[in-house]
């Protein structure tokens, strides 16, 4: 069953932002995920905040998305998130379990 990572950013540094998106791109597509939303404009039409940008990746199980961010591949990414990106939010869903969890790795 699909999983999916939902993530809220906000860039701090653009050329570290462009540094982070591509390294984090070529290890979703080795552990087979894939981008169905990645930035663009955004509008809220109910409550608040503002939208940041909101990427959603889909892993084909929720252990791959799971093997992914643990992955030894990501850990380089990670190392750049820190001066790429404020990270707002995270989560992951497995569809039709309604299964959300908050991740707090750096």
């Amino acid at each position: 069953m699909p999983a999916y990572v939902i993530s809220e950013v906000e860039a701090r540094d653009q050329a570290a932002m462009e540094a982070y998106r591509s390294l984090a791109a070529q290890t979703i597509a080795q552990y087979g995920g894939r981008y169905l939303v990645r930035g663009g404009a955004a509008e809220v039409v109910e409550g608040g905040p503002p939208a940041n940008t909101i990427i959603i990746v889909e892993f084909p199980t929720m252990a791959r998305a799971r093997e992914w961010y643990a992955s030894a591949e990501y850990a380089e990414a990670l190392k750049l998130r820190q001066t790429a990106l404020e990270r707002m939010s995270r989560r992951w869903w497995a569809r039709r379990t309604c299964a959300v969890a908050h991740l707090t790795k750096p």
